[in-house]
């Protein structure tokens, strides 16, 4: 997954908003503190949604080319490589219950433990780096451009369970005349942004050979 849905969930936890409680800005609580505004820069429902995506596009470029910068891939898929052969050997013996095989291949336990703490803050450093800007870009750039609301969805994508925040307008918040949702399915600036960049995230690092998946 795309560093900006991390991004987006440490927001909704860490970020407090005017009006909407914590988790306001993202649909949940009263909905006045959505993220966007009232009289944004970009108008018109498909120049913003375009202009959102354009956005999570670049946004993940920028993710891909500091990981391409700061992350050695040979050296990752290296490491990648050999513990995942030394997990699949230990799942083996640990199946054929090979206790002489098993103690053999536990000896190497703290040194592949090594190798997976670097391989983790090798794909940290990049996060290090990417992460203010992003988080600036999202929380100071995107409110004043957009508006509260982004696109019309024809069904409601509210899956996620509980009632801290919401894609999509529900029909009580279309209902409510002090609320930023005009219909009912309306996707809020915040959720447009989340599944436009998800839906390229993947397509990118493929193209920039930046994927996790080093295969």
């Amino acid at each position: 997954m795309d560093f900006s849905s991390i991004l987006l969930f440490l927001n909704s936890v860490f970020l407090e908003d005017k009006g909407g409680g914590i988790f306001g800005f993202l649909g949940g609580g009263a909905g006045r503190g959505a993220l966007g505004s009232d009289d944004p820069i970009v108008k018109g429902l498909v120049l913003t949604a375009f202009a959102v995506t354009g956005f999570g596009i670049l946004l993940n470029l920028f993710n891909a080319a500091v990981r391409k910068k700061m992350v050695d891939r040979t050296k990752l898929a290296r490491i990648m490589k050999e513990t995942r052969a030394w997990q699949k050997e230990r799942m083996a013996a640990m199946r054929s219950k090979d206790q002489d095989r098993i103690n053999e291949l536990n000896k190497k336990s703290s040194y592949m433990n090594k190798m997976s703490m670097e391989m983790m803050q090798m794909n940290m450093r990049p996060m290090m780096i990417t992460f203010v800007p992003l988080i600036l870009i999202f929380y100071l750039v995107l409110p004043v451009l957009f508006s509260h609301i982004v696109a019309l969805s024809p069904i409601s994508l509210d899956i996620i369970p509980g009632n801290f925040f919401h894609l999509t307008c529900t029909a009580e918040q279309a209902a409510d005349t002090s609320d930023v949702c005009p219909v009912e399915n309306a996707l809020y600036l915040w959720a447009w942004y989340f599944l436009s960049s998800i839906a390229f995230s993947g397509i990118i690092m493929k193209v920039t050979k930046t994927s996790m998946d080093l295969s």
